[in-house]
């Protein structure tokens, strides 16, 4: 059941760490936090989990993975939406840096302007989890 109060960054500072986690439906290698379930839930945002579960296991990053370990090892994750309801999707090593992946999304109805998602590898399982929960 989705909650339908409006989400807002506040709502997301929240979170600051914890142990539970959640396996995504799709694969045994990508866990999220808390945190980015309430952002999925809240913002109707299941979507982008999905996005960047299908974009961790893509040949493109991996071939990234391949040619810059530290992309197999941390990446963060910015959904920065425009006035016209499109999106883009990017992923970055480090900032100041070009995007390892970057997605252009037509349409969203996601609430926030922005949201940043950190995804760190064990070198088995990705975790996604908001930048508070670090």
């Amino acid at each position: 059941m989705t909650d339908h109060r409006t989400l807002t960054h506040a709502d997301l500072r929240q979170f600051t760490g914890d142990l539970k986690r959640y396996r995504h439906w799709a694969t045994r290698s990508v866990i999220y936090t808390p945190g980015i379930q309430f952002l999925a839930e809240t913002g109707g945002a299941y979507w982008l989990i999905d996005e960047i579960v299908f974009a961790l296991g893509s040949k493109h990053l991996q071939r990234r993975f391949e040619a810059d370990p530290r992309a197999a090892e941390m990446l963060f994750w910015t959904l920065r939406v425009s006035p016209d309801a499109s999106a883009t999707l990017a992923a970055v090593v480090d900032q100041d840096e070009p995007p390892v992946f970057q997605k252009q999304i037509s349409f969203t109805d996601f609430p926030l302007d922005q949201v940043d998602i950190w995804s760190a590898c064990d070198g088995v399982v990705w975790t996604l989890y908001l930048p508070s929960e670090h």
